[in-house]
């Protein structure tokens, strides 16, 4: 299982042990929300593979969202 959490417009992804996976970006360029590894030897397990594919998946469809952050 992985977690999302907000930061800014971005999310992080979190696995239970409390690891920060990566990040979820939105790449302009591209015109979609792209997962962006913490550092290159990192080994995601196929749930945590799948729940991030889940995320961009409905990111990139539109039918998710990153919540807005209050930075007040």
């Amino acid at each position: 299982m992985v977690m999302f959490w907000p930061v800014q417009q971005e999310l992080d992804c979190i696995n239970r042990s409390g690891c920060i996976l990566g990040k979820i970006k939105f790449d302009a360029s591209k015109d979609q929300y792209i997962f962006h590894p913490d550092n290159e030897s990192v080994a995601l397990s196929s749930i945590e593979q799948s729940n991030i594919e889940e995320r961009l998946s409905g990111l990139n469809s539109g039918q998710l969202s990153i919540p807005p952050q209050d930075d007040d």
